[in-house]
């Protein structure tokens, strides 16, 4: 990242940032650091759930040549809802939620081009987790072509917790693996589902496979690894977006 305005530097400016309740992308410590405010902003971005980067000062450096005293946060250009708040608000407008999970996704641009596909399917709101993933930065919402700040996105400190709370909600939880026996238009998307998707080269992580209601497969012609996430995640809300569409169309009387 270059440096930038969108960029909080100093101890006091990051903490009163924190204090304000401003909603930030993340905020890098030089290793090893301590002193004064430290505590305290590590307190409160755990609270907040802001991801926090220790990293060597030759990073902090490169954000900006101003004295940063080994702090500086990102702001963040999306905003991040509480995913139960945003389930209520949904049900109580009467629609049927369709969301998707992101689950080690580290490429800004898959992120960009999965958020812009989501809101052409009628994906309502997208699951992250508050660390191992992508920032939410300049270039995911170029590749989103701004649909990043035109759909839901919820932050949560814990996918697994997020999984009980569409559980509570009764939301089914879908994932997407390579062996699965179930192919992706053999599962019923039209109730209220959350698709995961998960990294190219580690997948869904096993806690969250295991916790999942179904579990689909792609299938594919040709002999190769797998689809990129980004068309994968693609292929699965076309699907769930045409089952949806069919159902209005040709409902059950």
């Amino acid at each position: 990242m270059s440096p930038s305005s969108n960029n909080i530097i100093g101890r006091q400016p990051v903490l009163e940032a924190l204090r304000d309740g401003q909603q930030l992308e993340r905020i890098y410590l030089q290793k090893n650091i301590g002193g004064e405010n430290i505590d305290e902003i590590k307190i409160l971005a755990q609270k907040m759930q802001v991801p926090i980067n220790s990293v060597p000062i030759e990073k902090l450096h490169s954000l900006t040549r101003a004295n940063h005293q080994g702090v500086i946060a990102i702001n963040s250009i999306v905003s991040y809802l509480d995913l139960q708040e945003s389930i209520d608000h949904l049900l109580l407008n009467g629609a049927v939620p369709l969301f998707v999970m992101l689950d080690g996704i580290t490429d800004v641009r898959n992120i960009g081009a999965i958020a812009r596909t989501a809101i052409c399917c009628g994906v309502q709101i997208i699951i992250i987790p508050d660390k191992g993933i992508a920032s939410l930065n300049e270039e995911a919402m170029k590749s989103s072509a701004g649909a990043l700040q035109k759909i839901m996105i919820c932050r949560v400190n814990s996918l697994l917790k997020a999984v009980d709370t569409l559980h509570l909600n009764g939301i089914e939880v879908f994932t997407a693996e390579m062996k699965a026996s179930t192919k992706v238009y053999e599962i019923d998307y039209k109730a209220p589902c959350c698709i995961v998707m998960g990294s190219e080269d580690k997948g869904i992580q096993p806690y969250l496979t295991k916790s999942a209601d179904k579990h689909f497969t792609i299938p594919m012609q040709g002999d190769f690894d797998s689809f990129n996430v980004g068309i994968a995640a693609g292929i699965t809300l076309f699907e769930a977006s045409k089952q949806r569409m069919a159902a209005i169309e040709n409902p059950i009387i």
